[in-house]
């Protein structure tokens, strides 16, 4: 059984813990509106980890603001291979139909963002990065605010 938002929302803040101290995250930031999502930011990037109920799976996108009504997202992903962290698709678990499958998929995760985050320090470069690994395009102002 697809485990609850709380356990959800105990479940990232235990996994990102040490990584949010680390790189200098702030959050998390949670959030029910349509799916349980925990975000966390810093560097000018946020990191979005959201439970889907109907699939089962968990999943952290990538945002970076271009400017005031901009924004680029992709998922972790096809961000940690256009960075040369990872070299090819599949080396991530999504699922998170129970509690195991959950901390499993957290963790693989969780060590996408340490390797990827130390190159989306430099804002010279990060927005080409993005749009190499074929971000999407947002218009209009949505991030979450720095704590």
């Amino acid at each position: 059984m697809v485990p609850s938002a709380k356990s959800f929302f105990a479940e990232v803040r235990t996994v990102y813990a040490e990584t949010a101290v680390a790189l200098g995250l702030s959050g998390p930031v949670e959030t029910t509106f349509v799916l349980p999502v925990s975000a966390y930011k810093g560097g000018g990037v946020e990191y979005e980890v959201a439970l889907d109920f109907r699939e089962g799976g968990v999943n952290c996108s990538v945002s970076f603001e271009v400017d005031s009504v901009t924004t680029l997202k992709l998922d972790i992903e096809p961000l940690a291979i256009a960075a040369g962290v990872v070299e090819k698709r599949g080396g991530l678990s999504y699922s998170a139909r129970n509690l195991k499958q959950l901390r499993k998929s957290l963790l693989g995760q969780t060590g996408y963002v340490q390797r990827v985050h130390p190159l989306l320090t430099d804002a010279a470069t990060i927005e080409d990065l993005m749009r190499r690994a074929g971000a999407r395009e947002w218009h209009g102002r949505r991030s979450i605010p720095e704590q």
